[in-house]
């Protein structure tokens, strides 16, 4: 029988925020059961990861509060020995704490994902103990890597950067139809920003370079597709900031925000031409989802996302809303370079992003 069949594998993620980070566990463990893995789930009670983990096929065990966990050790315990589960793959570092704790009592693998790369020095005695009981650390990019070998105390050997994956199915729904169904003309050209809404994301800064080019290019819109809700992991206050100036600046026709959406894919179909204009990102899921859907994005040149796009992209200083709209121009007056990044996006997203590429390094790494 073979060690994936044998083995039940664990995703511990207590978080209440609902992003790239929260859909990880989601995205690999569904991608795992169809690879024949037993995948369940370690979630806060109520939150959308365990409301996505259970929708998925998962079996969850629900905490009300990682507190909650701590007191539940032994309960914990002779779940995971029932279940004869021996590997779990962690992914918020407050999570570790309690996979160490229950790696004390039970023989695991423990398996831990840095979505955002240590920023802070961990070299203290409670989290040498910690994570001295996590077998792999996963780096999402280099330069989370980078951020890790400096801060976490652990050997070279033992931190890891693998790139994230995505799915590579492209939407093949008109995009007429899909602007028709959000009140978008046509003949539009569409500027599309995804990802939860907050100030290090950068929506506020895109907002400024769409006023800058609004006059001389009438035909330009803007989509933001994201939660405006702290549920959903957005930062309420910038929401309400970006519609105060979308009105203050009388935009309301050409900056649409969708809210909450899980047709990402839908949504790409719609955009000409992509922003992805975060501060510093750790690595830049919606890069490749929007790599793979064949855009021309826009790319912040700071932390991970020149890494990922290559040269398959233009990139501008995040925070320079004047920058941001010299480069977004350029895609505005040139049909064929936007075409030209669109398929060099696709290709660069198909040689080093599938999702079935990144489940094989996963899974190998599973395996020891």
């Amino acid at each position: 029988m073979k060690a994936s069949e044998m083995t039940g594998l664990l995703h511990i993620c207590l978080s209440q925020g609902w992003g790239g980070l929260e859909m990880y566990p989601l995205r690999v463990g569904s991608g795992m059961m169809a690879r024949g893995w037993r995948v369940h789930g370690l979630a806060l009670r109520g939150s959308k990861v365990a409301e996505g983990m259970k929708a998925q096929g998962f079996e969850v065990f629900e905490l009300d509060s990682r507190g909650h966990g701590l007191r539940q050790l032994l309960t914990l315990r002779r779940w995971l020995k029932a279940r004869d589960i021996r590997l779990v793959h962690c992914h918020k570092s407050g999570d570790l704490l309690l996979a160490a704790l229950l790696k004390r009592l039970w023989p695991l693998r423990l398996l831990f994902t840095e979505h955002m790369g240590a920023t802070r020095p961990k070299r203290d005695p409670l989290h040498r103990w910690i994570y001295g009981k996590v077998d792999l650390v996963l780096s999402i990019s280099d330069e989370t890597r980078r951020r890790n070998l400096k801060a976490l105390p652990l050997p070279a050997s033992r931190i890891e950067r693998l790139w994230l994956g995505t799915d590579l199915t492209r939407c093949d729904e008109p995009a007429a139809e899909i602007r028709a169904e959000l009140g978008i003309a046509e003949d539009a050209l569409l500027l599309g920003v995804l990802g939860r809404i907050g100030r290090g994301k950068g929506q506020p800064d895109l907002l400024e370079a769409f006023l800058l080019l609004a006059q001389a290019h009438p035909r330009l819109h803007l989509l933001i597709v994201g939660g405006t809700q702290a549920s959903e992991g957005s930062d309420e206050k910038v929401v309400a900031a970006l519609r105060q100036r979308i009105n203050e600046a009388g935009m309301q026709e050409r900056v649409l925000l969708t809210g909450f959406r899980r047709d990402t894919q839908r949504m790409l179909q719609a955009m000409d031409l992509v922003a992805i204009p975060s501060h510093n990102e750790a690595f830049g899921l919606t890069v490749i989802e929007a790599m793979a859907a064949g855009k021309a994005i826009v790319g912040a040149s700071t932390g991970a996302v020149p890494e990922v796009l290559g040269e398959a992209g233009l990139l501008a200083t995040p925070t320079d809303p004047a920058a941001l709209a010299g480069q977004i121009a350029s895609l505005l007056v040139d049909e064929s370079l936007r075409q030209r990044l669109g398929v060099a996006a696709r290709e660069r997203a198909q040689r080093e992003f599938s999702m079935s590429h990144h489940l094989d390094e996963l899974a190998r790494r599973y395996q020891g």
